[in-house]
């Protein structure tokens, strides 16, 4: 029996250290993209740029975290950019209406921990599919917005609220802090929780963890919850900064999202995935976008090389999982 467990324990250390070479070369890759920008593009490197890249990528950044925890698990989440939208328009509402900032605040986290439990509910006890069932919420949550604004926005956002979202901290956009302390917080439940070791598992080797005792149907529910509640703060960083929410907030979030983390090394098979390495996809990715814009370079180019470095991000995952 003691020869079982050190044998089942033993693969935890290699897997650590892959994770942080996991996480280095990812570094390497945006140090490389800094240099031919910083060569390309003058203005790149200078310090108003690196902070504005850093504050348009913390939208997309606390949507990955989220993203990377689902995919951990061996889910997916598709219905991100929609439950965004949908927590967006319910909380300017609020906002417009008088009700206190905490309390809009909270009622649009809410709303998004909502759109993520009916996903975790349909996936661990319906038994479909994480793709379809995000699939349909993501059709689903974008007509409730629709429906609910009459597909029109919802303007006059107060300043106190954007003021929450616009403001900085030494130098540094709220936001980008919001967002840096949301990722501390993920690297802690990732690392130094049960539910961390449980979305490791069940993503892992789903059959193995039921045999070990893990709560397979919570700890995805929980996975989809706070997918959930990270993309409505995203929604609200978006809103604070332009003062209104639209319904079509949100479009293709869930592809941008997917991309972080699997630049950042998240395996889409489960099991698989760092705090780090997302946050650096998600500056990879804004790094892109501002060094082809400074260099005038035109939109559908941009897109272009995003599916590149996708590829190119899925074939060293392949090839690091086949040495494994």
């Amino acid at each position: 029996m003691s020869d079982t467990n050190t044998a089942t324990k033993s693969p935890a250390p290699s897997r650590a250290i892959a994770f942080s070479v996991r996480d280095a070369g990812t570094l390497i890759g945006l140090l490389i993209i800094f240099g031919i920008f910083a060569v390309l593009a003058p203005d790149f490197l200078t310090s108003r740029n690196l902070i504005n890249i850093l504050q348009q990528s913390s939208i997309n950044a606390c949507l990955a975290l989220g993203m990377t925890l689902v995919i951990i698990s061996g889910g997916i989440d598709l219905s991100v950019g929609p439950t965004a939208a949908v927590s967006a328009v319910i909380t300017a509402t609020l906002l417009v209406s008088g009700v206190p900032v905490p309390i809009a605040l909270v009622g649009g986290l809410v709303i998004g921990a909502l759109c993520g439990l009916v996903n975790g509910l349909l996936i661990a006890y319906a038994g479909l599919q994480p793709f379809i069932v995000t699939l349909g919420t993501l059709s689903t949550y974008r007509a409730v917005a629709l429906i609910y604004t009459g597909g029109n926005p919802v303007l006059g956002v107060p300043q106190s609220f954007r003021a929450l979202f616009n403001g900085s901290v030494a130098g540094i956009p709220n936001s980008v802090v919001m967002v840096a302390i949301v990722a501390v917080l993920a690297w802690v439940l990732l690392r130094k929780t049960p539910l961390g070791e449980y979305l490791m598992a069940v993503g892992g080797n789903e059959e193995a963890a039921y045999v070990a005792g893990v709560p397979i149907a919570l700890t995805k529910i929980a996975a989809y919850v706070i997918s959930g509640v990270l993309a409505a703060l995203a929604s609200m960083i978006l809103i604070g900064r332009l003062g209104a929410a639209e319904p079509i907030l949100g479009n293709l979030w869930e592809l941008d999202a997917i991309a972080a983390s699997a630049i950042g090394g998240a395996s889409l098979m489960g099991g698989k995935g760092s705090v780090a390495g997302t946050l650096l996809g998600a500056i990879i990715l804004g790094s892109m976008r501002n060094g082809l814009t400074l260099m005038n370079v035109q939109a559908f180019y941009q897109l272009l090389a995003t599916g590149l470095i996708i590829l190119v991000a899925m074939m060293i995952d392949r090839v690091t999982r086949g040495r494994g």
